[in-house]
């Protein structure tokens, strides 16, 4: 663990590289939550907090002369314009005009932060690969440095960090004693970090291989090459969560890959699904996904086979909250265990219970669908979900949607739009008119929606309710002396429902006749 004191000596370091005009508005109090300190020719140099808040420092505008004086006093730029200060985990990162000069500077102040990988230490000693998912600023690097030294130190793990732009172990030749006894090696130049991760494995013998930022289609299958070695690959990747990694079609193999398979007539039904349907390719590099929704919540899915294939064929599924509290001296671990699941499979059984409410019936049987539109009236298309209750909604985003609906007039015009779909393995569907007729028919077959789906719903509510209400009035007049009571004819669904309203007031019923004119029969119980 780091002292305040090695973090204000890492403070004065980085100080001591600003000019003195603006260093002069700069304290190791001020600098207590600030995350970069920013400085652009011709304007005024500013830091940003954590929080999102934006702070200028002084009047005085940024000049040739002061980022001459930052970059006088760092090592030269690599080639992805990042440098470092030596023994820190500070990072500066430049901006240059088109003649190559550097215009801006973004000082990024590295820290070491204890404990907040606490709430998922359990996942990080099972030695099972671990991927990060988070947006910039959350922390992901911060976790990779803490586990390097988790594994390393406390577990005795040989641990080989490949650290691109020295982001995990600092600057220099010698590792941050933030990442403990884990071994580094550095990457001259991003675009290497593949064969890096390749001679780690081949050269050094790890047990365990810490990688920051898998971002192109040849890492990710260098990490598969890594874990199929049988090493333990921990690393972050481009992405908010693991449902864009899936549909990202140069990072889906970390999750497994997708393919798009078309299933015959009686299995398309007994899924109650489309003909042509995504599954999993293979197996997982990673065991486990973490999305990072803020630095202090993490969401685990701690099967990543399971997840990715519930979220294909649009099961519900929710991952476990673990969250650490603002004052990491104490960690509160919560957890929240997934609903059990609801398979769609069993829709074909004849034991379903249609005796669930309107928001069930979307969350378990209809996943809500993104729709992607093309040419086509918005307007028109909400009238529709809102007539049909679709569980539908439209999205601005191609890469981001389930299926597109595209005018076929337009449909040269729109070449990239319908590449970047195939791309991300949207479906296309393909309307000749802005006409409603046109529209709400090619949007039912889009969403594979059958004559009277829309009102399905509605229409078992209302034969339930009847059909139950019936069945108190057969209840009461059994209990005030009645033999028997026959009940009207219903379906397997709604009968199931009767039985076990006859049930809760503890007397007997059975059902009698024939398919379509079986019903039930209620009476008193054998003493």
């Amino acid at each position: 663990m780091m002292s305040n004191l090695e973090f204000n000596n890492d403070l004065d370091k980085l100080l001591a590289i600003m000019p003195p005009k603006i260093a002069s508005y700069l304290t190791h109090d001020s600098l207590s939550d600030v995350i970069e300190i920013v400085l652009d020719i011709g304007r005024v140099p500013e830091v940003r907090h954590s929080g999102g808040r934006i702070e200028k420092l002084g009047k005085d505008i940024v000049d040739d002369k002061d980022i001459e004086f930052v970059t006088s006093h760092i090592q030269e730029f690599t080639h992805d314009n990042r440098s470092g200060i030596p023994g820190t985990l500070h990072r500066i990162s430049g901006i240059r005009n088109r003649q190559g000069k550097v215009v801006g500077l973004t000082c990024r102040i590295g820290r070491v932060v204890t404990g907040t990988i606490a709430c998922i230490k359990d996942f990080c000693t099972q030695g099972k690969s671990i991927l990060f998912l988070g947006p910039p600023g959350v922390g992901k690097t911060t976790k990779l440095r803490e586990i390097s030294r988790l594994v390393a130190d406390e577990l005795g793990k040989r641990v080989v960090i490949v650290d691109t732009s020295n982001e995990i172990a600092g600057d220099g030749d010698v590792p941050h004693p933030a990442v403990g006894s884990a071994r580094r090696m550095q990457v001259a130049q991003p675009e290497l970090q593949k064969d890096i991760m390749i001679e780690a494995v081949e050269n050094h013998t790890p047990e365990v291989i810490v990688v920051d930022e898998i971002g192109t289609e040849a890492e990710a299958q260098a990490a598969r090459t890594i874990a199929e070695r049988g090493v333990m690959l921990i690393a972050t990747a481009h992405g908010n969560c693991l449902e864009s990694l899936i549909k990202n079609p140069t990072l889906s193999d970390l999750v497994g890959g997708i393919q798009s398979v078309t299933l015959g007539d009686d299995e398309a039904k007994r899924r109650a699904s489309q003909k042509t349907v995504l599954e999993r390719e293979k197996q997982p590099t990673f065991d486990i996904v973490i999305e990072i929704l803020d630095r202090n919540t993490l969401a685990v899915y701690k099967n990543t086979s399971e997840a990715v294939d519930y979220i294909l064929r649009g099961w519900p599924i929710r991952p476990e909250l673990r969250k650490v509290d603002q004052n990491i001296t104490e960690v509160n671990v919560e957890i929240e265990q997934p609903h059990e699941q609801k398979k769609v499979e069993t829709a074909k059984d004849n034991s379903m219970n249609f005796s669930f409410s309107r928001q069930d019936y979307v969350e378990k049987v209809k996943p809500l669908k993104k729709v992607y539109l093309y040419a086509v009236s918005r307007t028109i298309v909400e009238k529709i979900i809102e007539r049909l209750d679709l569980n539908v909604e439209i999205t601005r985003n191609v890469e981001d949607a389930d299926i597109a609906v595209v005018h076929k007039n337009f449909a040269k015009g729109g070449a990239k739009v319908l590449s970047t779909a195939q791309e991300y393995r949207v479906q296309i569907f393909y309307v000749k008119t802005n006409s409603m007729a046109q529209i709400q028919k090619v949007l039912k077959d889009a969403l594979d929606i059958q004559p009277g789906d829309s009102e399905v719903l509605q229409g078992y509510t209302d034969a339930a309710e009847a059909a139950l209400d019936e069945t108190k009035s057969a209840i009461k007049m059994v209990q005030e002396g009645a033999k028997e009571i026959e009940l009207s004819p219903q379906n397997h669904q709604i009968r199931k429902m009767q039985h076990e309203l006859v049930e809760q007031y503890n007397l007997t019923s059975s059902s009698i006749g024939d398919e379509p004119n079986r019903r039930l029969k209620v009476f008193k119980k054998e003493k």
